[in-house]
């Protein structure tokens, strides 16, 4: 066992036993009462890692959506896939590294993936503006999603972000247009589309690569119209009510499944994915190869139906109204 690295706040019990189990483990002499007693602290390490992510509040699922050693879109291209060939640029103004697109192999299928990327040291996440994508970054996507549907390839998506780039210089070159125009092109694609939520969903900068025909999203991530300091600044004036506004949000995979936001979540490997990215990935790996297989036996028709239907019953809800005052009496 590795040296455990600290962790966040409410990790803290889960740190203090993997410190205790590394320096046993480090110092083992034979012994059967110091065998015994590595035993007995890994059963009580995988009860308290058990109950403490059985019971996560919705900021503290933001915190590991965000957390620093959590698998991003580059890891799941190694670990996942056989083959990743990039592909850049938007072919109208540059190439933006918060998203990557490419053509990949994933088994038997041939795909086209594309995801937001924030990159794991200082330098790579200010090169990749830590995960919030230019106007290009989408275009890029769409661009590549045409040339999947061209070819016939199937489209797979990653969305890690906090929201898309709110710089002047992405408004002035067509931000909001751009997404929207993302979501209306995915809409009406004519090759399967699945989207994944692997970290952070933030707001439009997530569903301009998140319209498809599957929505799933990790066990621990968070798909939300606003970040919860977003909408702390907005509701309260300020970010430090951040923790109020996760819990206002139902932003969980748990509510996004009851509100048929998402189709499936996918389970995370025990302390989640940061903890064993191979385990994460393989997970996604099956998750993947049974979803292709399922959307590459209905024909286009019955695809592109299924997705629009899909995305308009999203926020129906009906309402019973009660009996208007003097109506009986009228006659």
């Amino acid at each position: 066992m590795e040296a455990p690295a600290p962790g966040l706040e409410f990790e803290q019990p889960i740190y203090e036993l993997e410190t205790r189990l590394h320096q046993l483990e480090r110092s083992a002499d034979g012994r059967p009462e110091t065998e015994s007693e590595i035993r007995r602290l890994r059963r009580e390490l995988v009860d308290v890692t058990k109950r403490i992510y059985e019971n996560l509040d919705p900021w503290q699922t933001v915190q590991i959506a965000r957390h620093k050693n959590r698998p991003y879109t580059a890891d799941y291209l190694s670990l996942v896939f056989e083959e990743f060939v990039e592909l850049h640029g938007d072919r109208h103004f540059g190439d933006d590294r918060a998203i990557l697109t490419g053509f990949a192999k994933l088994d038997q299928y041939k795909v086209m993936v594309i995801g937001h990327q924030k990159g794991r040291t200082y330098k790579e996440r200010t090169t990749c503006y830590f995960g919030c994508a230019h106007p290009e970054g989408y275009r890029k996507a769409m661009a590549k999603m045409n040339m999947a549907a061209k070819y016939g390839l199937p489209v797979i998506t990653f969305i890690d972000t906090p929201g898309a780039y709110p710089g002047v210089g992405a408004e002035e070159r067509g931000q909001a247009w751009v997404i929207a125009e993302n979501m209306y092109e995915m809409s009406r694609l004519k090759t399967p589309i699945i989207c994944v939520v692997i970290g952070e969903g933030g707001s439009g900068g997530a569903v301009g690569i998140g319209v498809g025909d599957r929505v799933a999203m990790l066990q621990h991530a968070y798909y939300s119209v606003i970040s919860p300091e977003g909408c702390a600044g907005i509701l309260w004036k300020g970010h430090e009510h951040a923790e109020k506004a996760a819990q206002a949000l139902r932003f969980t995979s748990k509510d996004l499944l009851d509100f048929g936001i998402v189709d499936t979540v996918i389970p995370e490997p025990l302390g989640g994915a940061h903890r064993d990215h191979h385990q994460m990935a393989t997970r996604l790996k099956i998750y993947l190869m049974k979803t292709l297989r399922e959307l590459l036996a209905l024909p286009t028709d019955r695809l592109l139906e299924d997705r629009y239907e899909k995305f308009r019953r999203m926020g129906v809800f009906l309402e019973e109204l009660g009996a208007v005052p003097g109506e009986s009496d009228q006659s």
